[in-house]
């Protein structure tokens, strides 16, 4: 995995204060300790803590003169000894008083989906960023703001259509067709993208198809733009048009990264076709390992995909709403034959920290039987209870996340009212003071979740629950200037992208030209490696679709037990 830097971030959290916060890595020596510096418009570094700090992995600073430019960066101590300094991070003079980090970006279209990855190697996460015009874009961005390079999508990326899009189009309907990783282990992230005939890489070469159907999936040097490699779409269904698609990454091998690629045409105005591809990156071609056709087969898909290790053998499996397929691209089962069908959101975590392996929880989209919500195991793909109700039958959304520190384990909900995943007790049966189930998110620093839906980071309280609209609020993000993006509902990306363990929303300004990462100013004392060393977080981190809530492979929640050392290792550059 990824060799990431301190991540160290600062921002004022009131008139008076800064509040200071970086990284735990995941294979950070247990007992680690860190001391935090300050540097003032330039002067002499001074040690801000009396005692090395061993709880949790921020600090306030209550000295600083705010009037002047003030650098921040942290040591870690191991054994009693300090190790290098981390990069620094810049508040400068007179900043406003917000729990964010700024972006700048050129001037250009709406954007819908942000991605990030290390493109220079330094450590630190850079941005790639859509432009969702007339015709489309990618735009390449460090982690301070200084512009890369643009890709143009060229003229078949004019249709945008959400359900059958041209063959270069991204970021329509779940089509995101772009994503962001280290792929041949060299310490430098690449750019995935699926192209068509047209598109103008980032060094000006033009890539070209024989027709306007024909795509292939090019791997961009994160650097510059440049191609780097590309390989063909396999046009199995190629006389149905092109293929939309949704990029992930998993390590399929245990030790690899490969791009998944979920790709779709229509046939006609009815049925989908779908057909699954990995590949792998070496540093110089681009290789298929495998390819998956549906077919006439009972496999239902979702509008999300979830890469994760569902047995706990080291390699990834892909997991959609109705299937799952092994890391070799062989079908280990399918929920068809226990009723289940299409819907539109799943989640694939440790719902349940009493019960061995993880659990999924899904939701059904005008199911002729009237199921709901379902609740099952991973691995096996065993269904443990189902909800059928008549009614709403077509549920837009279900979330899993710990809420209600009284039960043991995740609350899952859609319209049904909360159940606790593990007893599928119904905790909280009025619909009406059930959250909107849209993302669950981590940021005031217990170990329940907070929730982000529609520019709102909001806390349910299971004591005194009040409607969806009346929740208690920690942040407007409309306040600082920020504008929904995806769906008209979601940030741009969402993560743990800066700081300790907690999570970062990544928003547009209303101009479009400037990214506002929302990171939180709330001290804690909980202590845990960054999630972006988790894998399963870290893959969910390259997906988007309909985008919807990470989760790592161990309990995260209320009464957690301290996870696991993450089986990893680091890339050199």
């Amino acid at each position: 995995m990824e060799s990431l830097d301190r991540g160290v971030v600062a921002v004022r959290a009131d008139a008076d204060s800064v509040f200071v916060s970086w990284r735990l890595l995941g294979l950070e020596p247990e007992g680690t300790g860190f001391n935090v510096y300050r540097s003032t418009a330039g002067g002499s570094w001074t040690k801000l803590n009396a005692a090395t700090l061993t709880k949790g992995t921020n600090f306030t600073d209550d000295g600083a003169d705010l009037t002047r430019e003030n650098r921040y960066r942290v040591k870690a101590v191991v054994a009693g000894s300090e190790g290098a300094a981390s990069a620094a991070f810049t508040l400068t003079a007179d900043h406003a008083d917000e729990p964010a980090v700024r972006i700048p970006l050129r001037d250009g279209g709406s954007i819908k989906y942000a991605w990030v990855g290390d493109l220079d190697g330094d450590g630190a996460y850079d941005f790639v960023i859509d432009r969702t015009a007339a015709t489309q874009g990618l735009e390449a961005y460090t982690s301070k703001g200084t512009f890369l390079w643009a890709v143009d999508m060229g003229p078949n990326s004019a249709d945008q259509d959400n359900i059958e899009p041209g063959s270069a189009a991204i970021s329509t309907g779940h089509w995101d067709g772009v994503t962001v990783y280290d792929f041949d282990g060299d310490g430098r992230a690449e750019v995935a993208v699926r192209v068509g005939d047209g598109v103008t890489f980032g060094d000006g070469t033009v890539h070209e198809e024989a027709d306007d159907v024909r795509q292939s999936i090019a791997i961009l040097d994160g650097r510059t733009g440049a191609p780097r490699a590309t390989a063909p779409v396999p046009g199995d269904y190629a006389s149905d048009g092109p293929m939309g698609a949704r990029f992930g990454v998993g390590h399929l091998d245990g030790t690899t990264p490969s791009l998944v690629a979920y790709m779709k045409n229509r046939v006609g105005s009815g049925g989908f076709n779908l057909m699954y591809t990995a590949w792998r990156f070496d540093g110089d071609e681009l290789t298929r390992q495998w390819k998956w056709l549906r077919g006439d087969r009972a496999a239902s898909d979702g509008h999300n995909t979830r890469i994760i290790d569902v047995d706990g053998d080291g390699t990834d499996e892909i997991a959609e709403i109705g299937f799952l397929l092994d890391g070799d691209g062989t079908l280990r089962y399918s929920l068809a034959d226990q009723g289940i069908g299409h819907g539109d959101r799943f989640h694939i975590g440790d719902l349940d920290p009493a019960r061995p392996g993880l659990e999924g929880y899904g939701v059904q989209q005008d199911h002729p039987g009237g199921l709901r919500e379902y609740y099952y195991d991973a691995r096996t793909g065993t269904v443990l209870w189902k909800h059928v109700e008549s009614g709403v039958t077509d549920v837009g959304r279900g979330l899993a996340a710990d809420i209600d520190p009284r039960h043991s384990g995740m609350e899952v909900w859609s319209f049904s009212g909360i159940h606790n995943a593990r007893s599928n007790r119904l905790t909280e049966p009025d619909t009406s003071l059930a959250p909107w189930p849209q993302l669950a998110f981590q940021w005031d620093g217990d170990l329940s979740s907070e929730l982000l839906n529609n520019g709102r980071f909001e806390q349910w309280d299971p004591e005194n629950p009040k409607p969806s609209g009346s929740l208690p609020r920690l942040l407007s993000t409309w306040t600082y200037g920020a504008a929904d993006a995806s769906g008209g509902y979601n940030p741009l990306l969402y993560g743990d992208i800066l700081g300790d363990w907690r999570e970062e929303a990544v928003y547009k300004n209303t101009d479009d030209d400037e990214l506002i990462v929302f990171t939180t100013d709330i001290p804690t004392d909980t202590r845990l490696y960054t999630p972006a060393h988790n894998p399963a977080y870290r893959n969910a981190m390259t997906l988007h679709g309909y985008m919807q809530s990470h989760h790592t492979d161990y309990y995260l929640g209320s009464g957690m037990a301290t996870p696991p050392r993450p089986d990893i290792a680091y890339v050199t550059t």
